[in-house]
């Protein structure tokens, strides 16, 4: 049955339709905004899979090259594994769905969202989640739906939704929020130094939005819906749940109020683990995983009920508090930079790298190609959390948590005509137990001050935690990893000391209410003050010059017109070039030059050449030239690179001359005026410069 249902959002209709396409999927809908177009699917496997400890679900996202008439790019002419901005939109569907599935759901289930159509404008990013909720709302799949993504700009003060691409270049602000009918469940994005009222403004106004896209979801629930699959509850055996707890819950208590270090309490935990799991071995055979489980429920309880009752955390801190926190910087001797940032567990070592315009990424996606020459790249290597791990590719997290950082400090980035370097930070975690990606914003912006790079502000990210039993909540600022896993919120902020720069938030539960968002938002502030504080103790100010190891680069402007002048036929004449000075060159088409070598004195050099090169012979100015070839009737001199003009041989002396081999030979230097110019040729003179040079010298212009 062939089901549609379409609203007016942000001035243009969103549909949603299913009963057309993948009718053998357990749910499918086609959605559709301006002219993009998202087919997404929900399919979940028939039996479950108990024994396992988590929900394994898996959401796919492909944008396909056709859905902007284009072709892929590479060899092989046809879509490979999935770029950074696929993942990346993977885990925005991902996020806000996963906690509304069932808690002892085990089914397979996976969620695909393939872009079909995209007009350049309307980002199929959101639509995916949208089409995800509606899928997994219509299908027989057990899902507490439906949720709804937007994304917010703000133009000039004025909030916007669903910004264009164009629109999101004028804005000061780029959020994805998501969110049921009752609450926010995620919020992903990036600003420009706003305030936590203008945040807040801003989820609110995605929230009204999202309300009315949920609506139109349950109506498409009402009109072709399947009846939901029955979850079988885990079974429940109260006796061994009171005997755990009989011998477990006075020593998890003493666990839990003693401040350990995080290998400490994982050891203590273990310990009373195999205590009691073999204190209970004979009464209750084959029940080790059951009693894991009773086990870490319990520990959960307690530190949650620790935290509302007392407002004590597992190291003892209260709910405002931060981890002492440390900070060096250039602690690698040959990089461009380097900051080593502690805090509590977690620390993160940053290195900076310089490089040329050549070095730029070139993005091949929907939208036309471009490059980008601000990289971020984050690395959790497996020792970092004590474990023994593959090191294979970079996985979902990784790109997760390295786009968030990069988002936090872009905007505090120079211009390229300000600092025309390629920039490359690199996370690397050294050690982990709660916010790494924030640890890696404090340590990438110390970095790059103390690399040199004139950036507009220090920025510093927090991670904040919520712990909520009915209608009482604790708010915890720089949470623990045990504090992330155990609790209900991760909600990052990052920012300089004016504004927001970037925000995440993710939830376990369903939804939070925005008296608990403002809260939030406002220690967050709190805390990034207290940790910008202590990196300015560090470095206040970005260093007076960058590395002596960085390439020295040197930017010069030259009219448009004079580029294929530098370039010279096939390259030959920039390639000279190249080899000549030892730099690496690279010209734009408004017709600026980049210059960059190993040492400042080659680059100098280079320039100087090329400014030469496109300068304008003067009548009247004196040149110090180059002899190129030899003719019966004169000698060409090179005046300028690649400008020759002729030296007749009537002006090569004040005497008559009779073979101008008896005067010059090719490869002499000699001082020559510019007498005039016609039809683009000079004419040269030496003769006159010896008449005037009577007891004189005239300054020469080289």
């Amino acid at each position: 049955m062939l089901v549609s249902k379409e609203i007016i959002i942000g001035g243009k209709t969103l549909s949603i339709e299913t009963g057309r396409y993948a009718k053998q999927a357990n749910g499918a809908v086609m959605v559709r905004y301006g002219d993009t177009q998202v087919l997404v699917t929900a399919c979940a496997s028939e039996e479950a899979k108990p024994d396992l400890d988590y929900f394994p679900l898996q959401v796919e996202y492909r944008e396909k090259s056709s859905a902007a008439g284009k072709f892929p790019g590479g060899f092989f002419k046809r879509e490979g594994k999935p770029t950074e901005k696929e993942v990346l939109s993977a885990r925005l569907i991902d996020r806000p769905i996963r906690p509304l599935f069932p808690d002892t759901y085990r089914n397979e289930t996976q969620v695909i969202a393939l872009v079909f159509s995209y007009d350049g404008e309307n980002d199929p990013d959101v639509l995916g989640a949208i089409g995800a909720s509606a899928a997994l709302a219509i299908s027989d799949i057990p899902f507490d739906g439906p949720i709804a993504q937007v994304r917010v700009g703000r133009i000039n003060g004025e909030l916007i939704l669903n910004p264009t691409h164009l629109q999101l270049g004028e804005s000061d602000i780029e959020l994805v929020v998501a969110g049921t009918a009752d609450s926010i469940m995620m919020v992903e994005g990036e600003a420009k130094e706003v305030g936590e009222d203008v945040m807040l403004a801003a989820l609110k106004f995605a929230h009204a939005e999202i309300v009315k896209i949920v609506q139109l979801q349950n109506e498409l629930v009402t009109a072709c819906g399947k009846t939901k699959r029955e979850v079988v509850s885990a079974e429940v055996n109260t006796e061994l749940i009171a005997e755990v707890k009989t011998l477990a819950t006075e020593k998890l208590k003493n666990i839990v109020s003693s401040i350990l270090a995080k290998e400490e309490r994982s050891k203590a935990n273990k310990e009373l683990n195999s205590e009691v799991k073999t204190a209970l071995s004979e009464k209750y055979p084959d029940q080790e995983k059951a009693i894991g489980t009773i086990m870490h429920d319990l520990e959960k309880d307690i530190m949650r009920g620790r935290i509302l009752t007392e407002g004590l955390r597992l190291d003892g801190r209260n709910t405002t508090q931060i981890r002492p926190i440390t900070v060096e910087l250039g602690v690698l001797t040959r990089t461009h930079s380097s900051a080593l940032f502690t805090r509590g567990e977690t620390q993160s070592l940053s290195t900076l790298t310089l490089g040329t315009k050549n070095d730029e990424q070139i993005i091949d996606g929907l939208l036309m190609e471009h490059t980008k020459r601000f990289l971020l790249h984050y690395n959790f290597p497996p020792f970092s959390v004590g474990e023994v791990g593959r090191m294979t590719g970079v996985g979902r997290r990784e790109i997760g948590h390295g786009n968030l950082a990069e988002r936090s400090l872009k905007n505090m980035i120079p211009s390229e005509e300000k600092f025309p370097y390629t920039i490359r930070l690199i996370s690397d975690i050294l050690e982990s137990n709660g916010s790494s990606s924030m640890a890696t914003v404090c340590a990438g912006s110390l970095a790059l001050m103390d690399g040199g790079v004139p950036v507009k502000s220090a920025v510093a990210g927090i991670a904040m935690g919520l712990i909520k039993e009915d209608d009482k909540f604790a708010i915890l600022s720089d949470i623990l990893g045990n504090e992330d896993h155990l609790g209900d919120m991760d909600f990052k902020v990052a920012g300089t000391a004016e504004g927001i720069t970037a925000l995440q938030m993710d939830i376990k539960i369903q939804g939070i209410s925005f008296e608990i968002m403002e809260k939030a938002l406002a220690q967050a502030k709190d805390g990034r003050l207290h940790i910008l504080g202590i990196m300015n103790e560090a470095i206040s100010q970005p260093r007076e010059s960058i590395s002596h190891y960085a390439p020295s680069l040197i930017t010069i402007k030259v009219e448009t017109d004079q580029i294929g002048l530098i370039i010279g036929p096939g390259g030959k004449t920039i390639q000279g070039m190249q080899r000549l000075f030892g730099v690496e060159i690279h010209i734009s088409d408004d017709g600026s030059v980049n210059i960059a070598s190993p040492n400042k004195e080659s680059a100098t050099k280079c320039k100087d050449h090329i400014k030469a090169m496109t300068a304008t012979p003067e009548v009247g100015e004196i040149y110090d030239g180059l002899v190129t070839k030899i003719m019966d009737f004169g000698a060409f001199v090179e005046i300028l690179p690649g400008k020759e003009g002729l030296l007749h041989i009537s002006q090569i002396d004040t005497k008559r001359v009779n073979k101008v081999t008896d005067y010059l030979k090719e490869g002499d230097r000699v001082k020559v005026k510019l007498l005039k110019v016609e039809n683009g040729k000079f004419s040269l003179s030496r003769k006159e410069l010896l008449t005037a040079s009577e007891g004189a010298q005239e300054e020469v212009k080289s």
